[in-house]
């Protein structure tokens, strides 16, 4: 006779329970993400660096293809992807709050391990970005000659097309604010974490709003520096990302990820 091993339970939820976080909640998250920035401000400053470069190469290639509509698919599509850019400042805030001596080795090592759960949400995040790249052609089509526009032309122009970029960044936005750092955090899956993500924003969608306003006043401050001001206000998003995970979802029910639970092992 064969024994059949019985398989053990998952009785974990399909998602994360959420907290309610109040609407000045943001503020103190920026606050937290200011305080990580200056207990380790050169590992920060290497990310903002690099976020500052990714984004001059955008506006370079943009303006030597003298297309507006390219400036804006291509630096749409840098802050789509900016959640998975930020996963090594997710990493470092992470450390830094378990009291663990923040290494960027230790980032590394840690995306590696999350690494199939992380392409597989950039890629959705890839996916959303190509339909929004489509939409915003179809917009163009309808203005065929930009030069030729009056003042009222452009401002339809950039209300149909702000409409259609609005619509798509809230998508990306539900889907992006809390995933990312729950799969660094915890042993999670990807459907899991983008569903824990958008139940935690539209269960505090006037927090989120404020956060989301935030977030896009400080990257237009960062781009009216020209891009200057990335450096350091982009750092700060991120690691203000991770405290906003950490007060809002409660990820108990998963095991912790890499890098802390075997901290004695790997230090």
């Amino acid at each position: 006779m064969t024994q059949h091993t019985k398989q053990p339970v998952d009785n974990r939820p399909i998602v994360a329970p959420c907290r309610q976080v109040p609407v000045t909640a943001p503020f103190r998250w920026l606050k937290k993400g200011f305080a990580d920035f200056k207990q380790m401000p050169g590992l920060s400053l290497l990310y903002g660096l690099v976020m500052m470069l990714i984004s001059v190469v955008i506006t370079y290639v943009a303006y030597q293809a003298h297309s507006i509509v390219l400036a804006i698919a291509l630096t749409a599509g840098f802050f789509f992807i900016g959640p998975i850019i930020g996963i090594g400042l997710y990493s470092l805030s992470r450390q830094l709050s378990n009291d663990v001596p923040p290494q960027l080795f230790r980032c590394v090592r840690e995306s590696r391990k999350n690494f199939s759960n992380a392409m597989v949400l950039s890629l959705i995040f890839l996916i959303v970005f190509l339909v929004w790249a489509r939409a915003a052609s179809m917009v163009h089509i309808f203005f065929p000659s930009m030069s030729s526009l009056d003042m009222q032309g452009w401002i339809k122009f950039l209300a149909i097309g702000s409409a259609v970029g609005a619509l798509f960044s809230v998508v990306i936005f539900c889907m992006g604010a809390f995933s990312i750092p729950m799969i660094m955090d915890r042993n999670v899956d990807t459907v899991t974490a983008v569903i824990t993500s958008i139940n935690a924003v539209l269960k505090n969608k006037l927090t989120m709003l404020v956060w989301g306003v935030l977030i896009v006043t400080l990257t237009l401050i960062g781009i009216a520096t020209f891009y200057i001001g990335f450096v350091v206000l982009l750092p700060v998003i991120g690691h203000a990302t991770w405290h906003a995970y950490k007060e809002t979802i409660d990820a108990d029910a998963w095991e912790l990820g890499p890098g802390l639970n075997q901290q004695n092992q790997s230090d």
